[in-house]
């Protein structure tokens, strides 16, 4: 089987374009590639798309190359325009990248959305072509409309992508760029103002909180698989309390101890809410492959008892994990977003 490729970041790419923009503008000959350090030291060859004077300075592109990684981003062309400026390196947002306009992320309100890593990237390649002050422009075209598939609206990044990269290459199927916009929304609800926020596993759950809750603006948090992650970060931003809801298939994994819960990551939740029906029930499922069968076989009544337990399991267990001064209430709705169970105090939430 032949390895996976990786990638190159949207911040990599930028860097790319600045260096040979600035290239271009001192005069010499556009580059067909450039090198650029990434932060753990490594040159790589990045190819660049083109490179020429324009009014007022240069500009040069890359194409983005997420390698086997199913990046929204792959095969976006970052453009770098630059220009002479006062003083030192400067950053604006071009066409597709967006704008800062909330508090909590690792760059102010009303900068554009280059984050502080790929911000040394641009400066560094720059600085390797000249001491002089440039003001540099990132635009990804049609990056407005791919921002809409991203976490950037939640965020309050407004008129595009964010130039991305903590390492500055992808690594394909690699959790790194999910977590990180984990992070950055936790740090957005907290400097929001938001105490109780809601987790998710993804778009049922979503749906399902919305019809059955009253949430504000910002109060919703799709978590996929990230758990473990995501509680672990929002355990010490002050949050007072975290409800969980979703489907038991996804959330019963949590109790079980599965804090990832990708399939190819973690057991089926079938045998521990089996289990569950066996011991407190009385009731044997067997036979059922999976957890929406094992809550469809059984009368209402059962299913109500079995879905209070397992909604208990779950929050027991990620109350442990948040550790104390967090109330905890879980919530599990069946595919179509009904309500299976609950457990824990869901006035905050109402």
């Amino acid at each position: 089987m032949n390895a996976s490729r990786s990638g190159i970041t949207t911040g990599t790419c930028a860097a790319a374009a600045a260096k040979a923009a600035v290239m271009v503008l001192l005069g010499k000959d556009a580059p067909e590639a450039v090198e650029i350090t990434i932060p753990e030291g490594r040159l790589i060859r990045v190819p660049v798309r083109s490179a020429a004077t324009k009014a007022g300075g240069a500009e040069a592109s890359v194409v983005k190359d997420a390698g086997d990684d199913p990046d929204i981003t792959n095969g976006v062309t970052v453009i770098a325009f630059v220009e002479w400026a006062a003083g030192e390196i400067s950053f604006s947002a071009g066409d597709g990248v967006g704008t800062v306009t909330r508090p909590g992320l690792s760059v102010a309100p009303g900068e554009p959305a280059i984050n502080p890593v790929p911000r040394r990237m641009i400066t560094a390649a720059v600085r390797e072509i000249t001491r002089r002050g440039v003001r540099v422009t990132v635009s990804i075209p049609g990056g407005r409309e791919l921002a809409a598939r991203t976490f950037n609206p939640r965020l309050g990044i407004e008129g595009g992508l964010s130039i991305l990269g903590t390492s500055g290459i992808v690594r394909p199927f690699s959790c790194p760029a999910l977590r990180a916009s984990l992070q950055c929304v936790l740090r957005v609800m907290a400097a929001s103002g938001i105490r109780y926020p809601v987790f998710v596993p993804g778009h049922i759950g979503a749906r399902a909180a919305a019809r059955h809750f009253r949430l504000a603006e910002q109060q919703l948090l799709e978590v996929s698989n990230e758990w473990g992650y995501a509680l672990d970060e929002a355990a010490p931003l002050g949050f007072s309390g975290i409800l969980v809801l979703g489907h038991p298939g996804k959330l019963a994994k949590l109790a079980a101890g599965n804090w990832d819960t990708h399939s190819s990551r973690s057991k089926s939740a079938v045998p521990f809410v089996a289990g569950i029906a066996a011991e407190k029930l009385g009731t044997a499922v067997t036979d059922i492959p999976t957890v929406e069968g094992i809550f469809a076989s059984l009368a209402e009544a059962l299913r109500k008892e079995l879905g209070g337990l397992v909604a208990g399991r779950v929050r027991n267990a990620v109350a442990r994990r948040v550790g104390k001064g967090i109330t905890v209430a879980s919530v599990l709705v069946d595919m179509k977003g009904n309500i299976l169970g609950s457990s824990g105090q869901l006035s905050p939430w109402r």
